[in-house]
């Protein structure tokens, strides 16, 4: 393939991403030929593809323009768009097309089956011919609408002078209806509008099954985004005040960042001190201080005193955005994984093209004529057409998934299915996974004085341990006593008086390995320590993965300290102190050494593990982030759906590997028959919907199997 325009083949020109959406892709033929075709476009440097996604990345000289690339896959065959032209709108918009095809390909089916019960009860005559008529009324329209889905895909494929999957069902369906209409109007005994109808709406069954799990995943890089501050209040150099929105932001510019507010980009603090929730780098659960000559980060959320800070990184460049990208990076790097029924598609389109024509050929020589001929072709066409095939992977999916989700697990990607029951190791974070990830404060010690003094302090602040002091409290019962003068000082605690004497939550000097408060009551001080309690059936878990073959390993962003205590008790090895790049880089080795991690995690930083991982679990008290990024999300303060899943997926995939040999037996005896001539294009109809219902009910044996 030529290149639409000179490009410099020596690198001196520098390499820039693409991201494009294309979602016509259906099968595994689809990937390696769009891989294929750009890999041979000069100026490209490398292609993938995201089946989940229907995205592809591509690496290419930055004078290969997104048109260029746009229209070198409409030479492949397919309709591409840029991802940022392309929101997640367009996706639900393809899965309710999907839906309502498949509505009224329902409303057609049953409407011309009820129909064809008269004729095929021996209905002769004017009669026949009337019903025959209103079945063309009925058919006529429904396969325009519901099959626009098959014909759009193929004509797009044939414009291009190519194949797919679905070039022989549009075929198919076109002959049977073609030729059905021609019965009609030549008033003999024969129409097929059922054996249309009824092919479409079981291809769309599929399709749209397979199309509601996909579409439930993939909203990660926005939400992560997202936490990013929309704009920053900007100082000048006037002294003036202005807002700036966050795509403005440009380095050495002058942030003022109030209590409350999320960073709008990097920095260092210049002036202030305060507090940070900045647990979507770090993983830790406790607020941080920070001081004069402080990196921030963007998202952060300032929980204290209003502070200045010098940006140091805007908008792309920012440490979250950077974490955006690792997360596109490590999903599309899992787009190799090809699913079985794809594999088998593959060969689907020139092996039923080929049977047609031979039979339709062989009839002839033999002397059949061409409508014989012809009609023994739709039957080959409809009999071999890859419902059960297609069936066999999403019908498993979706009963599985339904028995996971109603024991707290939510399967967003039916496909993770399909790697859980590969995984040979498991990695967890520690803060919010293998722990609760909410301090909870000791405070049996304190006397009822005490405490109802506490709790007076706790309610007037909105800092993180306040809240949780608050909760335990409440949940005991205890009253609070009444204050006056209450004051709080970011970063520093707040403070009170109580029948005269003065009263305050303050920090307490811990020596930094613990986190805690201090209840001043005068010159008294009782520390109040917090404690992120592991999760009660943790090590049962981890036990019942041990016994699955399934080595586990904690992987945190925390401090060395805390991790190490948890994972001590819990018998695991660990790795501490680890950034997003440190994660998605040891998971990466393992998966080189052919290894099938598994990655539970919960906090922003996890994000890019979590795509990368051959599957991944999130907690349901996760980040947005980390549940969009995550294959399943687990609901609770249990762990066992962990463990669940891993045992559902491997029954799946045995229910599913029964579906294909079933799928595959069922081609071995129809295809003869059909070429024998001995199957009429409603038989054809009849047996493929019959595989269809066998693999399904087959499936349905997975409702049960989260018990």
């Amino acid at each position: 393939m030529n290149a639409p325009l000179a490009l410099d083949t020596q690198g001196s020109m520098s390499l820039r991403d693409s991201r494009f959406t294309v979602p016509g892709m259906r099968c595994a033929g689809c990937i390696s030929k769009i891989e294929r075709g750009l890999e041979k476009l000069e100026g490209v440097d490398a292609a993938r593809v995201n089946f989940s996604a229907k995205r592809v990345a591509v690496r290419h000289h930055e004078r290969l323009g997104e048109d260029d690339l746009i229209e070198a896959i409409a030479a492949i065959g397919f309709e591409a768009q840029p991802v940022a032209d392309n929101p997640m709108a367009r996706d639900d918009h393809e899965s309710a097309a999907l839906i309502r095809a498949l509505a009224v390909a329902g409303f057609g089916m049953m409407n011309i089956m009820l129909l064809s019960v008269s004729v095929w009860s021996g209905a002769e005559g004017a009669t026949r011919d009337l019903f025959h008529w209103l079945s063309a009324m009925i058919a006529l329209p429904v396969v325009a609408y519901a099959g626009r889905p098959f014909f759009a895909s193929a004509t797009m494929a044939l414009r291009h002078r190519r194949t797919n999957m679905d070039v022989p069902i549009s075929i198919g369906v076109l002959l049977a209806t073609g030729l059905s209409l021609y019965e009609t109007i030549a008033g003999t005994g024969h129409a097929y509008f059922d054996s249309a109808v009824m092919l479409l709406f079981f291809l769309l069954a599929g399709r749209a099954l397979d199309a509601t799990m996909r579409n439930r995943t993939r909203a990660g890089i926005g939400a992560l985004l997202s936490r990013m501050g929309r704009s920053a209040m900007v100082l000048d150099e006037s002294g003036a005040h202005r807002t700036v929105i966050a795509e403005d932001l440009e380095r050495g510019m002058l942030m003022i960042v109030a209590a409350g507010e999320a960073l709008a980009a990097d920095g260092v603090i210049e002036e202030g001190e305060t507090t940070l929730d900045n647990a979507m780098l770090t993983g830790e659960s406790a607020p941080q201080t920070a001081r004069v000559g402080d990196t921030v980060y963007a998202g952060a959320i300032n929980l204290g005193n209003a502070v200045r800070v010098r940006v140091t990184e805007a908008a792309s460049d920012t440490a979250l955005a950077g974490i955006a990208r690792l997360m596109d990076e490590a999903g599309q790097s899992r787009s190799h994984y090809v699913r079985i029924a794809d594999r088998a598609s593959r060969l689907y389109a020139p092996a039923v093209h080929s049977l047609a024509l031979l039979a339709f050929a062989g009839w002839m020589i033999a002397g059949a004529g061409w409508y014989q001929s012809l009609v023994i072709a739709i039957a080959v066409l409809i009999i071999t057409c890859p419902c059960a095939m297609g069936l066999a992977v999403p019908a498993a999916q979706v009963v599985a998934s339904g028995a996971l989700a109603r024991n707290g697990l939510l399967v967003k990607d039916g496909s993770a299915l399909e790697r859980l029951a590969e995984i040979d190791t498991a990695l967890f974070d520690k803060t919010g996974t293998l722990t609760v990830g909410e301090p909870v404060p000791e405070m049996d010690h304190l006397t009822d004085r005490q405490a109802a003094i506490a709790l007076a302090l706790a309610r007037t602040s909105r800092h993180p341990l306040s809240k949780s002091i608050t909760r335990a409290l409440e949940g005991r019962g205890v009253q609070p006593v009444d204050l006056s003068g209450v004051q709080e000082m970011g970063g520093n605690g707040v403070s009170a008086v109580f029948g005269g004497i003065a009263v305050a939550l303050t920090r307490p000097d811990t020596g930094g390995f613990r986190i805690a408060t201090g209840l001043r009551i005068g010159d008294e001080v009782t520390n109040i320590a917090f404690d992120d309690p592991v999760r009660h059936d943790a090590q049962v878990t981890l036990d019942e993965l041990a016994a699955a073959g399934i080595e586990s390993t904690v992987v945190s962003g925390d401090r060395a300290s805390p991790v190490s205590a948890v994972a001590g008790d819990l018998g695991l090895e660990w790795k501490a102190e680890l950034h997003p790049d440190a994660k998605l880089a040891h998971i990466e080795k393992l998966k080189s050494a052919g290894h099938h991690p598994l990655m539970v995690g919960d906090g922003i930083n996890d994000g890019p593990a979590l795509a990368a991982a051959h599957a991944s679990i999130a907690p349901g008290s996760a980040s947005d982030v980390s549940q969009q990024a995550a294959d399943a999300v687990f609901l609770g303060r249990s762990m066992r759906p962990v463990v669940l899943a891993v045992r559902v997926a491997r029954r799946t995939m045995r229910i599913v590997r029964q579906n294909f040999t079933f799928a595959i037996v069922y081609n071995v005896f129809a295809v003869p028959l059909a070429l024998a001539g001995l199957v009429t294009p409603l038989i054809a109809a009849v047996a493929m919907s019959l595989s269809s219902l066998v693999v399904v009910g087959n499936s349905l044996r997975l409702a049960r199997a989260a018990q």
